[in-house]
Formats: C-alpha cells, structure tokens, sequence
C-alpha cells in the first residue's frame, strides 16, 4: 500500500510560476468550482505576455482536464518531480500524513495548502467477504423476511467484483484489437485534448480526451464532421459543399432493426472501411481507455440512429469481433453526449444481448471498460437479472421458485461470471438451511420497478430482422 505523505520537507514554496515544469504537482482551483484538488502539470505553453498550464486533477477522470493560467494555481505547494520519476512528497512506506504548513500571508481568503488524500489499492478477497458477510447473517440468526426464495449452486471460490478489482485487473490485461481501439499506453501527446469542438448535426460539442484527427485540422476552433457519412472538413463552408455532394442520409450497411424511430445498422468493418475508421476517430474523442487501431477488418460495428425528416442521426453505437476467442458480445460502446442520461446506453447493451440470443450463446463486454460504461452495464445486468428472477413461478409442491444459474444465463445471455459478481453486488446471496438462495426483499423490489419504470425505450426482439453469420471461414470476411 503506497500512501502519499506530504510534510515541510517534501514540497516547496514556490513564489511565481517561472520554475514550474511539466511533472510538477500543486493545487489547482477546479474550473466553474471553488475546490483546489492536487493537479499536476501535463503541459506548459507561452502565449502573449503570459503562460498557460495544461493540468490534470489527480484521483478524478481525464475529461476534466483543462488548461489554467497562473490566477488558478496555488504556488506556495508544490511538488516537483524527481529523476526516478517520483515527485516530491511521494514515499513507498505507509507514513502518516504530517500537518501542512501555512504561508506566513495565510488569511481568511487565501488558497488552501496541498490536500493530503490517502488512498487504499489494496484488493479485497471475493470469497473471503462472502463468507464473513453469510456467517455474520448466521450469527444474528435474523429471520429472512422474502418475497421470493431461488435456489442457486455457486462456485466455492465467488469473486466479488468490487471497482478496486475491475480497477486492477485491467491494468493487468494486455493491449488487444477492440473494434479498432486498443488499450493505450499514457504519453505527454495523448494525455493531452487536441480537439477544442466538433460539431456534428445540430449539436456542437467539446470533446473529452485526444484523438489522432490530421495536425491541420486540430488546429482549427471547431472540426465540422458530416452526420451520415462522418468525413470531417476544416470549415462550415467546406461542409456544406460536401453535404451538397453527400447521397447517404444513414449510415452505410444494412439495417437490421427498426421500432419507432429507432434503427440499427450494421456496418462491416471491411466493406465499410474508411466509414469504420472515421466511427472510431470520433469516438475516441469521448474514450479514454483507447486509442485508435485502424484494422477495423475483423470487427462489425452496430450504428444506433434516431430518424426525423432529415435522415438517419447517430446517437451511439458498439463494435463487435467478428470472431471472439473469449466470448466477447462488444468490443467498444459509446453514446454521443447529447443523447446520454436517455435511456440509450441500456438500449445499446440490451440490442448486444439479444444479437447473443440469436447467435445462442452467453456474451460479455471487453475489459477494461470506461468508468460510465461500468456503470451502465452493472445497472443493465442488475435490472435483468431481477426481472427473470420476479417472472419465475413456483412449479409442482415447492413454495418458492427455484433456478439455477445456468438457466439465468440461457435467458439473458448474460455470462456467469457476470450473473454471479452482480448478485454479489446486490448483496442477495444468502445461506439458508444448508443451501444458496436469493432473498429479494421489498425494498429491493421496490427500487427495481422505479428503475424500471424510468427504461421507457426497450429492445423489441420481434423488430430484429438478423442472421448471424459464421465467421470461421476467412474467406467470408
């Protein structure tokens, strides 16, 4: 466990900004906010008369970096970086966190001094807190107040997956092709956003990380990238003659699913390539955990579109490996920002599971996932979990449904190591009368069907107009 211990000695005052170089770590006043969390300094550049800082706020996601000028950055603590890479005020013992020392000119409104945050990495044993959780149920010997009882035979070795796991063991995994993104490797380049703004449709919007668009074109205020056929030009002018010779109002592919004003297409990463390769330059704009890989031949990706008067306009869409030696249902998910918090995240995770329904078989999203796309798939494996479970009936003399977990994955498509972490996660599994039951209290049940209430967009499978394809053969690609 690494705690990071600033005291007197560590960090230095530091009058002006003159001697701070990239690696340096301070606080930083948090743009639209009166909080001054630790950053540290990506970038320095001059401009007239002064300079700006690129920084990143330690402990929270990349999207929030920004460049400050010097008026944002708490001088009087700072951090510098070492030559074994290390700043000053790090140490690899557990050490506690001294008191920080003030500058002589401290009032009642100056900064504050450098926050000390201690942060645990330690992982915690899956099986180890099922245990202690169950006996600790056994010992209160409460009685289980539930509305429906399934017997479930578990692993003897359940691992729980906490953020701390899923957090760790990505960083253990190693880089792979995912739908023509690959996990990348952290340089002062790709730390760093290039993009100011895009505008795509009626929307413009400023990206989140670094995408690898031409050098000329990131040069420019704003990137203006066509709807249907996602070509960029440098210019509104220069986009609407394109649009003007543009014949596509959807994307290219075949559509394979339409309700209301929702469609599916699927695009072939061999056929559609220049197409497949513009999709993931954009999305790599709000993707942080990828970076770009232009082989989009083994992967088909599933564009997500909202159709008015106009055309077919993009809101999301997932890449799938055309063959998956795991088990893979998606590679890379997104859902452009101004369709997010809809409802369509969980419509994009829902269409990737029926597709495995079709092909009978049980799928999970490559790893590591995004923090949001974390979330979103624990919340969508959670909700259909618990509507199988609220279907089941009791059969023949049994007073409560019984279902294994086997036959929860042959419904949902969902894979068993996924079924079992979210049960875990929900904290159903109880030990009653020498076996594993789910207990699904009232306040569970309660909260399951507000959520759901809220799904008002859903997956109609009779709308899927698909067949899957076996990609086994090369020469299908």
């Amino acid at each position: 466990m690494q705690i990071m211990d600033i005291d007197e000695d560590a960090s230095s005052i530091c009058e002006s900004t003159a001697s701070l170089t990239e690696g340096c770590r301070l606080p930083v006043r948090m743009n639209g906010t009166n909080d001054w969390p630790l950053a540290e300094i990506i970038s320095v550049k001059e401009t007239i008369g002064h300079k700006l800082f690129y920084v990143h706020y330690v402990d929270f996601n990349k999207r929030l970096d920004e460049w400050v000028n010097e008026d944002f950055m708490d001088t009087r603590k700072v951090q510098f970086p070492r030559k074994d890479g290390t700043t000053t005020g790090q140490n690899t013992g557990v050490t506690t966190p001294k008191r920080p020392t003030t500058h002589p000119t401290t009032g009642p409104t100056s900064r504050p001094v450098s926050p000390v945050t201690p942060s645990n990495n330690e992982l915690v044993n899956g099986s180890a807190v099922l245990a202690a959780a169950l006996q600790k149920k056994m010992n209160r010997k409460r009685k289980l107040s539930t509305v429906a009882q399934v017997s479930v035979p578990l692993p003897t070795t359940p691992t729980v997956d906490t953020e701390e796991n899923s957090q760790e063991s990505s960083k253990q995994l190693t880089p792979r092709q995912s739908g023509s993104l690959v996990a990348h490797h952290d340089d002062v380049v790709t730390r760093m956003k290039n993009v100011e703004m895009i505008e795509l449709g009626i929307h413009r919007i400023k990206p989140w990380y670094f995408a690898p668009y031409p050098q000329e074109m990131c040069q420019m205020s704003c990137i203006y990238i066509c709807e249907f056929c996602l070509k960029y030009r440098k210019s509104k002018k220069c986009l609407e003659r394109h649009i003007n010779k543009c014949n596509l109002k959807h994307p290219p592919g075949n559509e394979i699913y339409r309700k209301g004003t929702i469609s599916f297409f699927e695009i072939d990463g061999r056929k559609n390539k220049v197409y497949a390769q513009n999709l993931c330059l954009l999305a790599k704009l709000f993707l942080d955990h990828k970076t770009l890989y232009y082989d989009t031949d083994p992967f088909l990706f599933y564009v997500m579109t909202e159709f008015d008067t106009r055309g077919f306009h993009i809101v999301g869409y997932f890449s799938k490996e055309k063959e998956s030696t795991e088990d893979y249902n998606v590679a890379c998910i997104l859902t452009m920002p101004p369709f997010q918090r809809k409802g369509y995240g969980k419509l994009l995770i829902e269409f990737s599971y029926e597709l495995s329904k079709f092909e009978g078989k049980t799928g999970s999203p490559e790893k590591p996932l995004s923090d949001l796309g974390l979330l979103s798939y624990r919340s969508y494996w959670a909700q259909t979990i618990l509507e199988i479970l609220l279907e089941q009936k009791p059969t023949g003399d049994l007073e409560k449904p019984q279902m294994t977990i086997n036959e929860i994955c042959e419904l949902t498509s969902i894979k068993k190591e996924d079924v079992i972490s979210t049960l875990q996660n929900l904290n159903l599994i109880n030990y009653y009368k020498g076996q594993y039951i789910i207990s699904l209290s009232h306040e569970i049940i309660d909260q399951h069907k507000k959520a759901m209430e809220k799904r008002k967009v859903r997956i109609d499978p009779k709308c899927l107009h698909w067949t899957p394809k076996d990609w086994s053969k090369r020469s299908k690609w």
